[in-house]
Parts: C-alpha cells; sequence; structure tokens
C-alpha cells in the first residue's frame, strides 16, 4: 500500500516538474525571439539565404500537407520580393521514397523559382540538424528561417544560440484542428531542445563544405 502511495505521489510529482519545466521553456523561447521574427515581408532585412525547413508534402492519409505548401508560399514571397538571394531546402531523405528536399524544390520551381539559387540539405532530420548545418556546412552565419511562427521560434532561437545571426519569417499558420499535434509536440520538442543546448548535441552527419554560387 505504502508502495503504490509512493509511485503516486512521485508521478504527480513528475508530472508537475515536467509541465513547469515546459511553460518556462516555451515563455522564454517566444520572448527571446520575438524581435527576430515576422510574417511581414516589408519588415524582413534582406539576406542573402533563406533556410527553407522540410516537411512531408502528403500527411499519413495521403491528403496535401497545409504546413508544406504555406511554406512554399512563404518562400516564394520572400524571394519575389527580393529579401533573399538563394535558398537553402533542409529536410528529411532517410528513405529512398521520402525526400522532402527535393519535394519542396519542384514546387519551388513551379512556382518561377530558379534552379539555380536552390540548394539542398539532404540531411536535415531535425531542426538542430538544419540549423547548425546551414552554418558549417554552407557557410552561412546569417539567414532567415521559412517555417510556421511556432517552429520559427525554436529554430531561431536554437540557430542564435548556436552564434548564428538568424531571423524568421512566418508561414501561414494552418487551422487548428489540423495544426494541435503538430503544435502540442512542439510544446516537448522546446523541452529536447533545452537539453540538446546542455550537452552542445551536434548534427548526425556534418561532412565537406558546400560553396553558394
Amino acid at each position: 500500500m505504502k508502495r503504490k502511495r509512493f509511485f503516486k505521489i512521485a508521478l504527480i510529482t513528475s508530472v508537475i516538474i515536467v509541465s513547469i519545466l515546459t511553460i518556462w521553456a516555451n515563455a522564454i523561447v517566444t520572448n527571446s525571439t520575438k524581435s527576430f521574427i515576422t510574417d511581414d515581408t516589408v519588415n524582413v532585412v534582406y539576406n542573402q539565404v533563406g533556410l527553407l525547413l522540410g516537411t512531408s508534402k502528403n500527411l499519413k492519409n495521403g491528403n496535401k500537407n497545409d504546413f508544406f505548401f504555406n511554406r512554399i508560399d512563404a518562400t516564394v514571397q520572400l524571394f519575389k520580393s527580393g529579401k533573399i538571394k538563394n535558398i537553402i531546402i533542409s529536410g528529411d531523405n532517410s528513405h529512398t521514397n521520402y525526400n522532402e528536399p527535393l519535394d519542396m524544390k519542384v514546387e519551388l520551381v513551379r512556382n518561377g523559382i530558379p534552379d539555380s539559387v536552390i540548394y539542398l540539405d539532404y540531411a536535415g532530420f531535425r531542426t538542430l540538424d538544419a540549423v547548425v548545418r546551414a552554418k558549417e556546412i554552407f557557410g552561412q552565419s546569417s539567414y532567415i528561417v521559412i517555417s510556421q511562427k511556432f517552429h520559427n521560434e525554436r529554430a531561431v532561437y536554437l540557430a542564435r544560440k548556436y552564434g548564428i545571426n538568424a531571423y524568421g519569417y512566418n508561414a501561414k499558420e494552418v487551422t487548428a484542428y489540423k495544426g494541435f499535434k503538430t503544435k502540442l509536440r512542439e510544446l516537448f520538442a522546446r523541452d529536447k531542445m533545452f537539453l540538446d543546448l546542455m550537452f552542445r548535441v551536434k548534427p548526425k552527419f556534418l561532412g565537406e563544405r558546400i560553396i553558394l554560387r
């Protein structure tokens, strides 16, 4: 009986601690990045590179992924407004039939972005990999991250902790219903981010430098 009560108290205490840490982590990230993120191209200062963060083109049920297409639209807006010169697409290509960077490139070209200004990073498995590799592999110490606001906040915060002068341009959000699971995961992704920062976690892969034209 005492053991059962002990585990119950321990579980409740753990939930409270995790909840407090999650609230703290989210407050820190959101408040620290307010001045670096915008959803208006007028407020964007020119940068040579836009870092487009990858996601899947389609959902598991086969429907189109609004996160994907809204990020494409935001990248096109940023490029055509003259705010960026080159685009690095960083995403997951861990399986033969799954290629986030290539899928995004196809959509960008379809929307009038020249093939010559697009660079693909196939090892952007996580946000940490994407932001650090943009510096270590593509030589960019300053860039504009392109994703939804909640993702940009974490990416920009993370990039700046790694000494990168990062800004964020927000893609249009999806409906609350469609984006619920993704945003819920984001809460705990920020907890994980602080652990990564604490232990100075490095990208899964690095490699040879790629020079942007």
